[in-house]
């Protein structure tokens, strides 16, 4: 008997302690975001490097056919222009009074990507003065390691990032290799198309590739920012199934893994709603008789209300005074509250200990 009631006793300590309850605010303030596991498409990818480049193709020059001097210009780097719209006018040095102007157009819609002249300048029949670029679709090359060359092929896709725009996804088709590999860093160039929307990308930007190199159907996976832990001790959260905001932290074994998803071998079921954003405060908030408060104060490294809300800088001082005040009876609360769990259990124990040494007789 005795024997039971410490596995139940141990069991239900063990649940608790992996089990986070908070409030409706709690779960609010804590930007809870969810997922639902399920088996899908696991993309095998590969990680590599590279920049943007314009197609060649959709850049055109301006030029003057006879020569002059710039009298106006109304079109600057930078600037998004449509094809037939003035962007110079060069004043002929054939005689004239006045002398004859000619205006130059846009040969086609696109962005001003260079200019080479300045009011006054001479202007010669063969001189580029503009370079316009149509920015629609571009081309994204990446340097892939000459043993993965191997494994990729015209129609390949890669999902890729531009550093200077972190908020922003993109998805290119490889349709070509690079003429020839660099003997140096043993890569050889891999170009993908891709289009671009509003015109964001622009030659030369860095870019980080995930390149597939295959798909597995009826993988289990759940997105890569619900994965939490170290690579000794990975864990998720898991919504509870019966309690209301509360999360139950669950130990998982990972498969492999990409930039967006992970695969799970064991931990998980489908079905299964797991967090995928404020994990990292949960963990705060899981971390003994840590509040929510201290929760989210070491998450997001500023001061918050008792009920997980954002905090004027007035109301942060004042809390944090109040705090300070506060410190030394919330220490002695929990010492009150140890001592006293430590003597309901022992109670708890010698009454069972006595029931089991004088079991009752029938009269």
């Amino acid at each position: 008997m005795k024997r039971i009631v410490t596995s139940l006793l141990l069991l239900v300590t063990a649940h608790a302690a992996d089990t986070i309850v908070l409030d409706e605010t709690g779960e609010k303030n804590l930007r809870i975001e969810t997922a639902v596991v399920a088996e899908t498409d696991f993309e095998d990818t590969v990680f590599s490097l590279g920049h943007i480049e314009a197609l060649p193709e959709n850049t055109a020059a301006v030029s003057s056919r006879i020569p002059g001097r710039v009298i106006a210009i109304s079109a600057n780097p930078g600037d998004t222009v449509e094809k037939g719209a003035e962007v110079a006018r060069i004043e002929s040095r054939q005689p004239g009074d006045p002398p004859p102007v000619v205006t130059l157009e846009a040969p086609i819609d696109g962005l001003v990507t260079e200019r080479s002249i300045r009011l006054g300048d001479p202007v010669t029949a063969d001189s580029a003065l503009m370079e316009i670029t149509d920015l629609g679709r571009v081309y994204a090359v990446a340097k892939i390691p000459e043993h993965l060359a191997g494994k990729m092929a015209k129609g390949s896709m890669a999902h890729i990032r531009v550093i200077a725009l972190p908020d922003q996804d993109f998805e290119g088709t490889m349709i070509r290799f690079g003429t020839s590999a660099d003997e140096e860093s043993g890569t050889i160039d891999a170009v993908f198309l891709l289009p671009n929307p509003g015109n964001r990308l622009r030659g030369g930007m860095r870019a980080e590739f995930s390149i597939v190199l295959s798909k597995r159907p009826g993988v289990m996976s759940i997105p890569r920012p619900a994965l939490q832990g170290e690579e000794a001790g990975r864990f998720v959260y898991v919504r509870h199934f019966d309690l209301p905001h509360a999360f139950v932290k669950a130990p998982v074994i990972v498969g492999a893994m990409n930039d967006r998803q992970v695969e799970i071998v064991t931990g998980l079921f489908p079905g299964d709603e797991v967090v995928t954003r404020g994990a990292y405060s949960l963990s705060y908030a899981g971390a003994g008789t840590v509040s929510l408060k201290e929760a989210l104060d070491a998450a997001h490294g500023h001061e918050h209300a008792e009920d997980g809300s954002e905090l004027g800088e007035n109301e942060a001082k004042q809390d944090h005074k109040g705090h300070a005040h506060g410190e030394e009876a919330h220490i002695q609360g929990s010492r009150l509250w140890m001592y006293s769990s430590i003597l309901l259990g022992l109670l708890l124990i010698a009454s069972l200990l006595t029931r089991k040494s004088n079991p009752r007789t029938d009269a």
